[in-house]
């Protein structure tokens, strides 16, 4: 019974079913997400779409935003920098893959391209983020 619970709690370590994947990840990323360190962050939002991008909006109180994303299909791995409490995920793609955009911005509206995304979590333990790395090889592999 304890093992049902657990493998309910941190998904499963094995996908058969892209929707399974994407649910799991998407739920993961969302709930997963740390924002008690951006003091001046109005809303934010992570998902993993249905075509496999991941997306990450946050928007500040002065009305800057900050866009990330890229399509699994450029992901080359997952660190993760950190504590089961409190910690960073580093997802990185296989070239300049990830869309940084930034809207509102003193300095200008910036489009550029990056090669890792930092997200800060909370409540990250190790058989997550290995059943997270899971899914997202799984859909990586799904064209």
């Amino acid at each position: 019974m304890i093992v049902v619970a657990a493998m309910v709690f941190y998904g499963f370590n094995y996908y058969t079913d892209k929707q399974e994947a994407i649910s799991w990840s998407d739920h993961c990323l969302f709930y997963g997400y740390d924002s008690s360190g951006e003091i001046n962050l109005k809303k934010w939002d992570i998902s993993l779409t249905n075509d496999a991008f991941i997306r990450f909006r946050k928007t500040y109180l002065n009305g800057r935003q900050e866009y990330f994303s890229f399509n699994l299909r450029r992901f080359k791995n997952m660190d993760y920098l950190g504590t089961t409490t409190r910690g960073t995920i580093r997802f990185k793609t296989m070239a300049d893959d990830i869309i940084v955009q930034t809207y509102n911005d003193r300095n200008g509206n910036v489009d550029s391209m990056a090669t890792t995304l930092n997200i800060p979590v909370k409540n990250m333990e190790a058989e997550r983020l290995d059943s997270l790395l899971t899914a997202l090889n799984f859909l990586k592999k799904l064209r």
